[in-house]
């Protein structure tokens, strides 16, 4: 039982630092955007923000390619595979003298990391099914969760010694070291008796058998939205923070302080989710969500930035909840669809991160002078995802209701 303990901690382990290697391109740029834009001649400094929400259309497109080869090679294959694409994609970025070179190195960055992103999901979907999947899921995210709360910190450590493009560097390394962790230790999770034979048609083959589930479908959705509103927050945080409220120095570690905020609500989840179940979990959180956005709106409507310490309030409350919404919304999608994991996590990340980058793209140039657009577009999509999950409710409801 012991050794099933060890082997299980590992496992968590090990998957948490794959997907970090994505959160560690992401956060530990965020202190050196404005030097960047300066390098490659960005004009506008809401044009840096692109150079965070163009990793994610990467990591969007990325699944569609690795997903369903996955469910007929194995796993472990597609993680080294993306793990080359990005080390390619991250010495375009290091080399980049113009804006247009360096958005397509994040979009092949972030191409690269979909795979280990992706077929980390399916090896968990694999292993474990129901709110135990959803268990497992938050524990993994809460090792995750720690590569935020470090990565801007460490980012502007390397900024200040050395130079942006060090960062990168930093990058490359410790997707080696999981790499290697990854090859020694972790077995094959699709065993052989469960692949699916590659054919052209095994994508649409896997959507048309996705579309049936409107559960699947419905849950996605609302991960686009809250995806995309807190994409918004990522790629305008370096702008609030460092021109607005002018916290330059201070910004790694406010940005790590919020970071904590969603890994709490994370840790609990892995305990509570058991106990009240997905859904129960995720309904309390989407009207918590709408609930701290309409009160923002409401107390600082036509009103400059509040104080630092409320604005903090209000994000750290918004986190906690956008917390319990991560790792549920993604495994409520993927419950009924575990027999084409793959292709199922490639879909559903396709469509939540197709609907993201536009929805943070669109918001992110609002947020200006004030950050009162921010929760205006936090409103927005809270809203759109109530409306979306009860439908899911009634759909349910006909469904049983002979």
């Amino acid at each position: 039982m012991q050794k099933s303990k060890l082997a299980q901690f590992e496992f968590v382990t090990l998957m948490a630092s794959l997907m970090s290697i994505v959160a560690l391109a992401i956060d530990a740029l965020l202190p050196a955007l404005d030097i960047i834009g300066t390098t490659i001649g960005t004009t506008e400094v809401a044009d840096n923000q692109l150079l965070i929400t163009m990793i994610f259309l990467g990591l969007g497109i990325g699944p569609l390619i690795f997903g369903p080869i996955s469910d007929s090679l194995g796993r472990k294959p597609i993680v080294y595979i993306g793990i080359f694409l990005f080390i390619i994609a991250s010495f375009i970025c290091v080399f980049s003298s113009s804006v247009e070179m360096m958005i397509l190195g994040r979009i092949l960055q972030g191409i690269g990391l979909s795979a280990p992103r992706t077929i980390s999901i399916a090896m968990i979907r694999d292993i474990y099914s129901g709110d135990y999947m959803a268990r497992i899921m938050s524990f993994i995210t809460v090792v995750f969760i720690l590569v935020p709360i470090i990565a801007p910190a460490l980012g502007k450590a390397v900024l200040d010694h050395y130079n942006w493009q060090a960062i990168f560097y930093i990058q490359l390394l410790f997707s080696l070291l999981i790499s290697f962790w990854f090859w020694k230790r972790q077995p094959e999770t699709l065993i052989e008796s469960k692949r699916i034979k590659f054919t052209p048609s095994i994508f649409i083959d896997g959507f048309l058998e996705l579309i049936k589930q409107k559960t699947t479908i419905g849950f996605t959705i609302i991960s686009g939205f809250i995806t995309g509103s807190f994409m918004v927050y990522l790629s305008t945080s370096q702008q609030i923070f460092e021109q607005q409220y002018h916290l330059k120095d201070e910004f790694p570690y406010i940005f790590g302080l919020l970071a904590i905020s969603i890994g709490t609500a994370i840790f609990l989840n892995g305990t509570l989710v058991v106990k009240y179940g997905m859904e129960k979990l995720v309904t309390i959180s989407l009207i918590s969500f709408l609930s701290i956005s309409f009160l923002y709106i409401v107390l600082f409507y036509n009103s400059p930035n509040p104080r630092i310490e409320v604005l903090l309030l209000f994000f750290g409350l918004q986190f906690f909840a956008i917390g319990f919404l991560f790792g549920n919304l993604r495994a409520l999608a993927m419950q009924p669809i575990g027999h084409i994991a793959g292709i199922g996590a490639a879909i559903t990340g396709f469509i939540s991160t197709i609907m993201a980058v536009p929805i943070s793209t669109y918001i992110g140039r609002f947020v200006t002078g004030t950050t009162l657009p921010l929760f205006v577009g936090f409103l927005t999509c809270a809203v759109l995802s109530v409306c979306i999950l009860i439908y899911i409710k009634i759909s349910r409801k006909k469904t049983i209701t002979p």
